[in-house]
């Protein structure tokens, strides 16, 4: 990839003051060292922010909805930046097209568009929801689906883990299924868990996905939960063991985490615009405070 001042396009001259632009991407996490930028890794931000630069001929940094972890997909991540108005001016119309043609194809930006300066990627998002996807099916996944769908090596009765996933909605300390960061709380709304099989648009094999929302995340929350689910599911841990562990205030190791690769961030909800500064006050507030958390991942 190109150094940002190798382009042959000078940048626009610029002016008017500052755009505040929404970006949507989605990514194949496989050959990716999550989304924070790293010495020496490829990571999401790290190819998106040299790219924008490359195009734009002008530094940028990006602020992300949910930090995904090495290995976890994407396909409804949301960042935003800022733009001189004059730069942004000269390059909507085709910054799509020229990001595709500096990006690695396992790095997409589907939509660029200007948005109020009140809105935040990571303070106004209202609610991130994921989706972990797997089969227990004898063959394994469809060969067109290894990359997001974890192959289980055992039969799982989703029953049993639909009914354990009921207890854990509402507001928690969800210390046990969570990676420390000191200073962080491990308190969240868990909105959605629900377990349910799937068929195969294409013929391949019956998938289990577990689909998770919450207002935020801590780090490792939801392919800890997923893994607790799965105890359940394989006969080894009661339904009523996975609510259980929330009486704990630090990490349990006897919780195991699903592989990244079956994770993927499928959207990120945010209010009306007349609403969003409102909403990026309150979470700032929140993480702000002491013990303050993070809208981390998975």
């Amino acid at each position: 990839m190109n150094h940002p001042h190798d382009s042959d396009e000078p940048a626009t001259p610029t002016g008017g003051g500052l755009v505040r632009v929404r970006l949507d991407l989605g990514y194949d996490g496989t050959a990716l060292h999550g989304w924070a930028r790293q010495p020496a890794q490829r990571t999401v931000q790290g190819e998106l922010e040299l790219a924008l630069s490359t195009v734009l001929r002008h530094d940028v940094d990006l602020t992300v909805a949910g930090r995904t972890d090495a290995g976890v997909h994407a396909t409804g991540q949301v960042a935003h930046l800022d733009l001189p108005a004059g730069l942004w001016e000269s390059a909507r119309g085709r910054l799509l097209r020229r990001l595709r043609g500096v990006l690695a194809p396992d790095v997409v930006v589907t939509s660029a568009r200007a948005v109020p300066a009140d809105f935040d990627a990571r303070f106004a998002a209202l609610r991130r929801h994921y989706v972990y996807r797997l089969t227990d099916a004898d063959s394994g996944p469809s060969p067109l689906r290894r990359v997001d769908v974890v192959g289980w090596p055992r039969q799982l009765d989703t029953s049993l883990m639909q009914q354990a996933a009921g207890p854990l909605l509402g507001q928690h300390d969800f210390a046990a299924y969570c990676r420390r960061r000191e200073g962080a709380t491990t308190i969240r709304t868990l909105l959605v868990l629900d377990v349910r099989r799937v068929d195969d648009d294409e013929g391949g094999p019956q998938r289990v996905e577990v689909r998770a929302g919450a207002d935020a995340f801590c780090h490792s929350m939801v392919r800890s939960l997923v893994g607790a689910l799965l105890a359940v599911g394989e006969g080894r841990r009661a339904p009523d063991w996975p609510a259980s562990l929330l009486t704990r205030t630090s990490r349990a190791d006897d919780v195991p985490v699903a592989p990244a690769a079956g994770l993927t961030l499928v959207r990120v909800d945010y209010p009306a615009d007349d609403e969003l500064a409102d909403r990026a006050l309150v979470t700032r507030a929140r993480r702000d405070a002491p013990a303050a958390g993070h809208s981390g991942c998975c």
